[in-house]
């Protein structure tokens, strides 16, 4: 019986173009379509609620002449009224303050005028009797000047602010200054006195002490203030105009108090020991120091 021989492998037959293109419009043509999805159904809508009205008070810039306030963010007109305030501030505040300043700066020219007469008459009279004590007038700068004499250095600064007080300071209670606002506010000239050779030799840790002060208005009046040693008279602001004398006056008085406020030395157990910074910085081991100055009773808060 023969056998049968094994089935070649099948080889997958090859198609034409045109049947190629037949198949597949065929095909395309039995496909059924897609199905389509079934539409959503729609929720109907619901009116949305008005918006609550934005809160005035707090809701932005704020008007004071009754207009209603700016969303908050947004800039907003100034109101008539606020213009005027601060019109009504620079005219009263800043021209008074202006004034006191020209008033303060003149009043610092005529103490360094009347400081430079008083420094020629005292070396003239000093040079007679001791040609090596010397008194000299240091000008620093348009708001700072030095009174150099003996040991002592008189220290003369104008401060460049207009300032005011507490209702109970000084003269800020009296009827004269509550006459009239802007005499509340002053400038201010301050008279410190150092050693000489504080300076000299840069000895940064030696005290100053303050003198005395003065205060000029708007009126030209003046109110001085300092310790005892001053021997000040009676300080009426209504009365006090700045002039000449009044000012030779206070050089004068911040002089002597200088002089007679001696130099102490320091107790031996306070100099036993020193240190290298110290040392390096030229600070003298056995410098002394003023014994500082009492203030009046009713100006201890100076």
């Amino acid at each position: 019986m023969a056998k049968s021989s094994p089935n070649p492998k099948s080889v997958p037959g090859l198609f034409t173009a045109a049947e190629t293109a037949g198949n597949v419009a065929h095909t395309s043509a039995e496909a059924p379509a897609p199905a389509k999805k079934p539409a959503k159904a729609r929720k109907p809508k619901v009116a949305a609620e008005p918006k609550a009205a934005p809160d005035l008070a707090h809701s932005g810039a704020t008007a004071t002449d009754n207009r209603p306030t700016a969303e908050a963010g947004s800039p907003t007109e100034a109101p008539a009224d606020r213009l005027d305030q601060i019109f009504e501030g620079l005219k009263q505040k800043s021209t008074a303050k202006q004034a006191i300043f020209r008033n303060t700066q003149a009043a610092f020219d005529c103490l360094r005028l009347v400081t430079q007469e008083l420094v020629v008459e005292l070396s003239r009279k000093l040079t007679m009797l001791d040609a090596s004590v010397v008194i000299e007038y240091r000008p620093i700068n348009e708001m700072e000047y030095h009174i150099k004499f003996s040991g002592d250095l008189l220290v003369f600064i104008m401060h460049s602010n207009v300032v005011t007080f507490a209702d109970d300071y000084g003269p800020m209670n009296s009827a004269y200054v509550n006459e009239d606002f802007r005499r509340r506010f002053f400038g201010h000239i301050m008279a410190y006195n150092f050693m000489a050779d504080s300076i000299k030799y840069q000895r940064l840790n030696d005290p100053g002490y303050l003198v005395g002060r003065l205060l000029v208005n708007i009126d030209n009046h003046y109110y001085l203030e300092g310790v005892q040693q001053l021997e000040l008279p009676d300080n009426d602001m209504s009365d006090n105009k700045i002039t000449t004398e009044a000012m030779r006056l206070f050089v004068e008085s911040a002089m002597i108090a200088a002089v007679n406020n001696d130099l102490i030395a320091p107790p031996l157990p306070e100099i036993q020991k020193i240190s290298v910074k110290q040392k390096l910085e030229n600070q003298q081991v056995s410098r002394g120091s003023k014994v500082g100055f009492s203030f009046s009773a009713q100006q201890q808060h100076f």
